[in-house]
């Protein structure tokens, strides 16, 4: 058994503070001399980025889409080894999920890794009303322990003392702090969420202050103490990760334009032996050098797409080695960098012009949430041992790619369940190029990199024994 320090950071429901009081209690328990190892709750690729930030170390993603429950305890229990404490951050509300039983709700993550729940509160507006608000949590699921809240967003001492009398005449939750309301720490969303660090100039000072001000205001004893009475968990069985990578070099593109990226399907390719060369597209004027294969993740390219098309450079030789036939993976704004253009409003810029169509930019999302995937049989590599069997992922995008001929294009995956590239197909399949909206998820379900890589080995293979035939024959 495993003794792991950890608290699961949950709200009523979102947009209540917990990344800001999450990231905040990291900062502040790292100025306490507290190792902090961060995981976040969903198929969410920001608020570890600014986890990572505030902790000095990754953050891991626990997805009841993508994993079954072994492999989150498992991932979980490998990840959170050596650190002081744990902090788990919950999706939305306690509650929230996408099945009516619970069984994908945060309240079921913080039952399966046994961890004490704190509450943040968002008590703007409200007052006395807080102690049923806590009594019906408490009431409604038994089996999870609500360890303690967190006042959010307190107007002031008159409005926390009246907050902090009713949690205590009601309830038997203890109150651990009390924020006070100040714009200034609140970070702006936009439309995929809280902007990320890369696009945010004073995100130090930002995550100083917060660090500060959770130091403060919140009884950081009470949180670590709370964290070490959680139980005692199973260790994880060991791991052989398959030497897919073997001798490989990959590309991966890295700035603050594509920046969506699962930090455990990267340490798999590394752990399958393959060496990860970043890169930026929007600064860089050439692809690193000697590799064999190029990943390019999500992110914002967008909110970039001037500067991106500025780099002539980098378009021409991201276009030209795959036209040469390097393979490549591409996801979302990774598709987006590969059309012609991006378009969004009246403003267009162009980008690598490998893909037919431009991406466009609408107001409403085009694809959001769970998507199911079935391979199709016309992808150069598959997660999916057999065609038909489903791939579990998930999208976000306000952009579609139109203009497109799709109806002349081979895909990779038939879409059972979300939108994909036009409601039926996912993943043009494009030279050794597989480009789509979904977001892939190393799993158990989903081997993504071990077929990536293991195309990439085979290809890297195959164009020796081409090459060493042609000097024969010469």
């Amino acid at each position: 058994m495993l003794h792991l320090p950890r608290i699961f950071i949950a709200a009523a429901h979102k947009s209540s503070g917990k990344t800001t009081v999450s990231v905040g209690l990291a900062r502040a328990l790292g100025e306490r001399g507290k190792r902090v190892h961060m995981f976040k709750k969903g198929p969410d690729y920001i608020d570890p980025l600014w986890h990572k930030l505030a902790s000095g170390r990754a953050s891991y993603n626990l997805d009841f889409n993508t994993q079954r429950a072994d492999e989150i305890t498992a991932l979980f229990t490998r990840r959170a080894e050596g650190a002081d404490i744990s902090i788990v951050e919950a999706n939305k509300g306690l509650h929230d999920g996408l099945s009516l039983d619970g069984s994908d709700s945060n309240a079921a993550l913080a039952r399966l890794l046994r961890a004490p729940v704190v509450l943040v509160i968002d008590t703007e507006g409200i007052t006395r009303g807080i102690a049923p608000l806590l009594q019906g949590y408490q009431a409604f699921d038994k089996d999870v322990r609500i360890a303690g809240v967190i006042l959010n967003r307190v107007a002031g001492p008159r409005h926390e003392a009246k907050l902090r009398a009713a949690v205590e005449r009601y309830t038997d939750i203890p109150v651990l702090g009390a924020v006070r309301r100040n714009s200034d720490l609140v970070l702006e969303e936009r439309h995929l969420g809280l902007t990320t660090p890369g696009d945010v100039a004073a995100r130090e000072t930002w995550l100083s202050a917060i660090g500060a001000t959770v130091a403060e205001q919140v009884d950081m004893a009470r949180i670590e103490e709370i964290a070490r009475r959680a139980a005692p968990l199973d260790a994880p069985a060991p791991e052989t990760p398959v030497p897919a990578g073997a001798g490989l070099r990959v590309a991966v593109a890295r700035d603050a334009a594509f920046c969506f990226t699962y930090a455990d399907d990267l340490e798999r390719m590394e752990e399958a032996g393959a060496e990860l060369a970043f890169f930026s597209p929007l600064h860089d004027a050439a692809l690193p050098e000697n590799i064999d294969a190029l990943f390019l993740p999500g992110g914002f390219p967008e909110t970039h797409m001037k500067e991106l098309e500025a780099n002539a450079a980098m378009r021409r030789a991201v276009a030209a080695a795959i036209r040469a036939g390097l393979p490549t993976y591409a996801e979302c704004g990774g598709l987006m960098y590969l059309a012609e253009r991006i378009r969004w409003d009246e403003e267009a810029a162009e980008m690598c012009g490998v893909l037919p169509g431009e991406a466009v930019m609408h107001k409403q999302p085009q694809g959001r949430g769970i998507v199911h995937l079935a391979a199709s049989g016309a992808a150069p590599w598959s997660p999916a041992a057999r065609a038909g069997e489903v791939i579990r992922a998930h999208e976000f995008h306000y952009a579609a790619l139109e203009n497109c001929p799709c109806e002349r294009l081979a895909f990779a995956w038939d879409v059972r369940r979300g939108h994909g590239i036009n409601g039926g197909r996912d993943g043009i399949v494009l030279h050794n190029a597989i480009a789509g909206f979904a977001h892939l998820r190393h799993t158990r379900q989903s081997p993504w990199v071990d077929a990536f890589l293991t195309f990439v080995r085979n290809h890297k293979l195959a164009a020796r024994a081409t090459s060493a035939l042609r000097g024969v024959v010469s």
